[in-house]
């Protein structure tokens, strides 16, 4: 969890940023919406490149081992980030400045692609099947936890004054990553290999390219944890990054107001995400994950009518709301991805299905959600309909997918019992 919480800490600051600053320090002779556009695009780059950071480094992780991946995945996003922190802007730079900013953009997307699937299966392969859900979650917490992390440091930056944050106030948190990233480092040299992942290589030696054993006999599984993970990705990045851009400068409310609501959500994932693991263990996968869905996709209008009262209390409510609704699809969705694999190619499916979700959903979303208010000259009906659009097509995909909280993780192939 701390290790996770660690590198999403990195990539989440390059959102808030995203949402915030960068559009007038990398891209500032554009008009205020397209240069918004464009820094959400530069922030999209990231998601495009994790597929081929689930691939890479699920095939060492299937082929080498969990651990080692660990290790490597925080090292470059700590790195990384760290550079970002120390980049000139356009002023300094002219069009350098953004081409370095998307490059270390592109090392955070590759480190993340590949993290997700170790830290997630170093716990499942380690835990007990009746409570793998509960356990499993707790990786899962390391994202609010990071982004709690990564918004608190940012308001805090905020607190300087106007052109001192501009100057230099918002380099402090990514520079910060750095202590953080030692920490994570120090952490995952001490966690044991997957006792599972050692079953299954003591069994039969490793698959030579994991990614064409998985395509060719793991298809239906890919694609159903794509479908799956559409809804929860698009609507937790509408709640938390495209949320600050669209009301402080559609609405005119203050980016510390947004900022308070993103911590106060993310504090009530911390716990809502394990309770919804745990309750994933008692009456399945399927049932938590498709009542989360139906829950987000009933609030997609309350949630852009409270944003739009202005109202502090009410867009914070809403923002709470939003994010502990998507704690229903988080909590039992790293178990059930898991699930659906064989020890054998495990870490290369579960992270191939759940990171080319990335960029056709969170990746794209904050995008689509600034072109779909500007062709609609600032109404959200067009972006409700977006986000319906995800939800259906999650709810036809875990419908389709089999019940998996019973199953056994030391199978080298998926519905085996050893």
């Amino acid at each position: 969890m701390l290790g996770t919480a660690i590198e999403w800490y990195d990539f989440f600051l390059y959102g808030t940023a995203a949402a915030l600053v960068f559009n007038q320090l990398f891209f500032p002779t554009l008009n205020p919406l397209a240069g918004t556009m464009a820094a959400f695009a530069s922030y999209a780059v990231g998601f495009f490149v994790r597929p081929l950071g689930g691939i890479v480094f699920g095939h060492f992780g299937d082929r080498v081992g969990r651990k080692s991946m660990l290790v490597i995945t925080l090292v470059m996003m700590g790195v990384a980030t760290f550079l970002v922190g120390l980049l000139p802007t356009y002023d300094q730079a002219g069009l350098w400045a953004p081409v370095l900013l998307v490059t270390l953009r592109i090392v955070q997307g590759l480190a993340v692609g590949g993290e997700w699937g170790g830290a997630v299966l170093m716990v499942a392969e380690h835990s007990e099947k009746t409570r793998r859900g509960f356990f499993v979650s707790w990786v899962q917490v390391g994202v609010p936890l990071g982004l709690l992390m990564a918004n608190g440091v940012f308001q805090l930056a905020t607190l300087l004054p106007g052109d001192a944050f501009l100057a230099w106030g918002w380099r402090i948190p990514f520079l910060l990553g750095i202590v953080l990233t030692g920490l994570g480092f120090f952490i995952r040299l001490r966690v044991l290999e997957s006792p599972a992942f050692e079953l299954a290589r003591q069994a039969r030696p490793a698959a030579r390219l994991p990614i064409l054993e998985v395509l060719r006999s793991h298809r239906r599984s890919v694609l159903l944890s794509m479908g799956a993970r559409l809804a929860e990705n698009a609507f937790f990045y509408i709640f938390t990054v495209w949320i600050l851009s669209f009301a402080t400068q559609q609405l005119g409310m203050s980016r510390s107001t947004l900022l308070n609501g993103v911590l106060l959500g993310s504090a009530g994932q911390l716990i809502a995400i394990p309770y919804f693991g745990a309750l994933s263990d008692r009456i399945g996968r399927k049932p938590v994950y498709l009542g989360g869905t139906v829950f987000l996709l009933a609030l997609i209008i309350p949630f852009f009518r409270l944003v739009e009262t202005r109202e502090p209390l009410l867009v914070w409510f809403a923002i709470v709301l939003g994010l502990v609704g998507h704690a229903a699809l988080y909590g039992p969705q790293a178990a059930f991805f898991s699930e659906l694999f064989g020890t054998r190619t495990r870490y290369t499916g579960a992270s191939l299905g759940y990171q080319l979700a990335a960029p056709l959903a969170g990746g794209l979303a904050p995008l689509i959600a600034s072109a779909l208010l500007d062709w609609s000259a600032g109404a959200t009906w067009p972006i409700a309909l977006y986000l319906a659009g995800m939800g259906l097509v999650t709810i036809i995909s875990v419908m389709l997918a089999a019940e998996t909280n019973q199953a056994d993780l030391r199978a080298i192939h998926p519905g085996e019992q050893k």
